[in-house]
């Protein structure tokens, strides 16, 4: 069949995505509502971070990561911090340090017997998302201590116990379509601060003038 659209057409999406995803099951999918599938062209082994995803990344303060169990279970789990604690390590090599938590580790032990990850990205303000394919590995935090002054720089209130590097595959950058924005209460403190500097400048101007008699 004629393919819906070259790789080559698209802007948003690195090649290599394309090629992963597009299984023979999501192009009988496209065929059906679509009457045509997307054909991926060639593609590298793996499509390097860019300037963009490396700067999108390292602002984050949270992402989703989804991890495949033995027996074929996807897994998401929710992974927060300070902004910029998602490291990127080198061209591929995205890591971050895991804290002490509920003791489940589900992701690790995912991760040990099936490593391939995909991480979901989100700047909610700007409706703005990328997505993260890879292979990953769990280290022993007490087994790499070398690994904590780049990966955890900055003093943590709880234990780090494993560290999660990351092979980044490739990428995809969504369209901001359906995402609706919010905020952080430190973004909305900081669009607030000049409104509620002004609102205390116009009251004490109203007691200035009230003390006055003007």
């Amino acid at each position: 069949m004629n393919g819906m659209r070259s790789l080559g057409e698209s802007d948003t999406m690195a090649e290599k995505f394309m090629q992963m995803v597009l299984t023979p099951a999501v192009q009988r999918a496209q065929d059906k509502y679509f009457g045509r599938h997307h054909v991926a062209g060639d593609a590298p082994v793996m499509d390097a971070l860019t300037s963009d995803e490396v700067g999108f990344i390292t602002a984050r303060d949270s992402f989703y990561m989804a991890t495949v169990s033995e027996t074929g279970w996807p897994y998401i789990q929710h992974r927060g911090g300070p902004a910029g604690f998602l490291k990127v390590l080198g061209p591929n090599l995205i890591g971050f340090a895991d804290f002490k938590g509920n003791r489940q580790l589900l992701s690790t032990g995912n991760v040990d017997a099936t490593d391939r990850v995909a991480l979901f990205l989100m700047d909610y303000p700007s409706r703005t998302r990328l997505k993260l394919l890879g292979h990953a590995r769990v280290l022993d935090a007490r087994e790499h201590p070398e690994l904590m002054e780049q990966l955890a720089p900055e003093p943590v209130p709880v234990k780090v116990e494993r560290f999660f590097l990351i092979q980044v595959v490739s990428y995809d950058w969504n369209c901001s379509q359906h995402i609706t924005p919010r905020f952080t209460a430190a973004q909305v403190e900081e669009i607030v601060e000049p409104l509620t500097r002004r609102i205390a400048e116009l009251e004490g101007e109203i007691r200035r003038r009230e003390k006055s008699g003007v």
